[in-house]
């Protein structure tokens, strides 16, 4: 298992300077804190149904590594101080973001008591001092708390949605959202312009290739105009 970590951060850190200068001071210390919690994963998953997969290699390279890929980019475009994880489940992308970030405060929200009940566990095993843990909707979320807003694995970006997950951000925030094929991610957004159509302009869709995975992933960055109308 290792070994596969170690040869996904390298190719991650060859990949962004960015990535480099956030994994490689702290490379083993990563190592071994996701590997710890690749195994609190591999545990509770029969019960909990955390992750739609219990092979090891899987879950490092769909959900470890994937929830690092976009990692530069996220250091690079958006404002790290406080990141929120929505609908967080097992912790992805939050955890990875959280190992890889000691110094970003990072809030994984999820409305399920048994999987925030995971999260807390997780969080009191990896001596995870900055990760805070919701376990709410995230429409009872006080407004305008964080600096990003991060989801993998979400729903559809629809204009309801859109506002809901908005509202959380602080003047100036951003939300980024993993995406998969680049087509779909950029119909998607075309739909929400339909009804937003000041978010023209306001977003990028940037490739984030995860190393071991012959599939498209791309991080979605809005930066749109804040405050916006509260969702209905």
């Amino acid at each position: 298992m290792n070994e596969l970590f170690s040869a996904g951060l390298t190719q991650l850190c060859r990949n962004d300077s960015i990535v480099n200068d956030c994994i490689t001071p702290r490379c083993e210390e990563i190592i071994v804190l996701l590997a710890h919690y690749i195994a609190e994963i591999e545990q509770v998953n029969p019960v909990l149904k955390l992750v739609g997969t219990n092979d090891r290699r899987e879950l490092i390279v769909r959900h470890i590594l994937d929830s690092l890929a976009p990692l530069g980019i996220i250091c690079g475009t958006c404002d790290t101080r406080h990141i929120a994880d929505i609908g967080s489940g097992a912790g992805l992308p939050g955890i990875p973001l959280a190992i890889a970030l000691p110094d970003s405060r990072i809030t994984l929200i999820e409305r399920m008591g048994r999987r925030a009940g995971f999260l807390r566990h997780i969080v009191k095993a990896l001596d995870l001092g900055n990760v805070y843990i919701e376990e709410a909707e995230m429409e009872k979320i006080p407004r305008g708390r964080f600096s990003t807003v991060t989801f993998r694995a979400f729903r559809p970006l629809e204009p309801k949605i859109f506002k809901k997950l908005s509202r959380l951000c602080g003047d100036g925030g951003t939300l980024a959202a993993y995406k998969g094929r680049k087509c779909r991610a950029e119909s998607e957004m075309a739909e929400l312009e339909k009804s937003l159509p000041h978010l023209a302009g306001c977003w990028e869709l940037l490739p984030c290739p995860v190393p071991m995975l012959d599939e498209e992933r791309h991080l979605l960055v809005v930066k749109p105009p804040y405050p916006l109308p509260p969702a209905p």
